[in-house]
């Protein structure tokens, strides 16, 4: 029987994390891929390699699952986003009703060169951390963007590809149960610790819910889904 593969985009934050969980109880191989852009919060980068290494350890079967790493370079798309997310500017609401962290295109440009990277590893299946229910208003987050860029992929590649979206309905507090449910508190706590979120890039903070400034749009659903998870978590194990 022919091994089932995923290329999982892996950003080193709390969704990519539990994407990547996902991911390693589903598939026999799993590939990463991260993408340098000129972000802010280029922390993220830093922890990829340590929630890799971390995962790794925490199941056998993981290890044996867990694959190659690729990062790639997208330089241009920093300099062409005149961002709060890819700059030193003020995180704000802009007059187009999305926040100035929105980088346009930022998730589909990630698709294509996850899609063609894929195609050359001779994988048929993306995984990505997109979400819809809890999130900051990015349209290339819904699931329709997504959707299509699927279709773009498999006609201007002429091969089959999934992109499996395992939050797209799921919020924040889902996220963190989904995290437990995939790996235990042992999983749980390697999110908390040691996945990144924040805008700022603040490491030198540490929450209930993980590091962060406590401020940013990012470390605010963050914690606030954090609250509402350990609130329902104590309603059904009083």
């Amino acid at each position: 029987m022919t091994a089932k593969r995923a290329l999982v985009l892996f950003s080193g934050g709390q969704d990519s994390t539990v994407c990547l969980g996902w991911a390693l109880e589903r598939f026999d191989e799993v590939e990463t891929v991260g993408f340098g852009y000129g972000q802010r919060h280029a922390i993220e980068l830093e922890m990829r390699p340590v929630l890799r290494a971390k995962m790794a350890a925490l199941k056998p079967a993981w290890r044996a699952r867990l694959g190659q790493d690729n990062v790639i370079t997208i330089d241009a798309l920093g300099q062409i986003s005149d961002t709060a997310l890819t700059s030193d500017r003020e995180i704000e609401m802009t007059a187009s009703g999305l926040p100035s962290t929105f980088v346009p295109g930022r998730n589909l440009i990630f698709l294509g060169f996850a899609g063609a990277l894929a195609y050359r590893r001779g994988i048929s299946d993306l995984v990505a951390g997109m979400c819809e229910t809890d999130y900051s208003g990015y349209p290339d987050c819904r699931a329709a963007a997504i959707a299509a860029m699927r279709e773009a992929l498999v006609l201007g590649m002429d091969r089959p590809l999934d992109i499996h979206t395992p939050l797209m309905q799921i919020d924040k507090a889902g996220c963190f149960a989904m995290a437990q449910e995939i790996g235990g508190q042992a999983f749980l706590d390697l999110v908390v610790e040691d996945s990144h979120s924040c805008y700022h890039g603040e490491r030198g903070v540490r929450h209930d819910w993980g590091y962060g400034c406590g401020e940013c749009p990012a470390c605010r659903l963050r914690a606030d889904g954090f609250s509402r998870w350990k609130s329902e978590a104590a309603r059904e194990h009083p």
